[in-house]
This record gives C-alpha cells, sequence and structure tokens, in this order.
C-alpha cells in the first residue's frame, strides 16, 4: 500500500487515476484554460502539485489535451 505523498514516476502516466497528466491535460482543455503541464499524485487538488516534469510527461498531459480538443468537449458556462 502506498502511503500519501509516496508516488513513481509511472502513476503520473496512469489515464485511470483522477489528477494524472492526461486526466488534468483534458481537464484543462474542458475548462478553456491554457495549457499548463502538471499533476497531482494525490488527487485532483491535494497538494503536491508535481510541474517539475520529463519531455515525456509533458507529451502525456498534451495527449490529454488535444484529445479533448479533438471532440469539443468543454464546459458551458450559461
Amino acid at each position: 500500500m502506498k502511503m500519501k505523498n509516496s508516488y513513481t514516476t509511472e502513476d503520473s502516466f496512469d489515464r485511470k487515476r483522477h489528477g494524472s497528466l492526461f486526466d488534468r491535460g483534458s481537464a484543462d482543455s474542458y475548462y478553456s484554460r491554457r495549457p499548463d503541464p502538471h499533476w497531482y499524485p494525490n488527487g485532483t487538488y491535494n497538494e503536491p502539485k508535481i510541474t517539475d516534469l520529463t519531455p515525456e510527461q509533458v507529451t502525456e498531459y498534451q495527449a490529454g489535451y488535444d484529445d479533448n480538443e479533438k471532440f469539443g468537449d468543454k464546459k458551458q458556462w450559461d
């Protein structure tokens, strides 16, 4: 069992994980935010927010962002 704040780089690539790189990229696109590669190993908005990423991690974040842009799923603010 992993303890809080105990995570591996592989965790950031788990697309089923809430707060993963792909998840955060798709969420940023959904809310029409500019790309800002990051992830949360303890789940979205639970510290720490990881922004020091490898090029492969940035690519995974961007894949989530681009996937949502491709399908046009955007938050309706009305």
